[in-house]
């Protein structure tokens, strides 16, 4: 896969490939500069300038590197999914009394239930 770059006119220069690409890395490295603070195309061990030459996506080479270095070729083994609580049946559960609706059945015809206070609808 490749990427392209939106073309400049800034100059004849600017539209080659390797421009488009050191531009590019140079936006990147200053965009994690930014959010991360941090300097990856800084050497750690003179502060000098480094460039990218190449991104690795075929996992051949990437184990070879890897074996190269010492490092694990292959990914750490995940950890099981954790289960789900069990469902316990509860005790209640089949019993009428305990119906998730506790209101009193309501009959439309009825009026509406005293409050026992007097209630006075004057303006003063």
């Amino acid at each position: 896969m490749t990427a392209t770059a939106p073309l400049s006119l800034s100059g004849p220069d600017s539209t080659s490939p390797a421009t488009a690409r050191r531009r590019a890395s140079i936006h990147w490295a200053r965009l994690l500069a930014r959010i991360y603070e941090l300097r990856p195309l800084t050497c750690p061990r003179c502060q000098g300038e480094m460039r990218l030459i190449a991104f690795l996506t075929e996992p051949s080479s990437i184990r070879a590197i890897l074996a190269r270095l010492g490092e694990p070729t292959t990914p750490p083994l995940l950890a099981p999914r954790a289960r789900d609580p069990p469902e316990l049946e509860a005790e209640w559960a089949g019993t009428p009394e305990f119906a998730f609706d506790q209101s009193p059945p309501w009959d439309p015809t009825s009026p509406a239930p005293d409050p026992g206070l007097p209630f006075d609808q004057t303006l003063n």
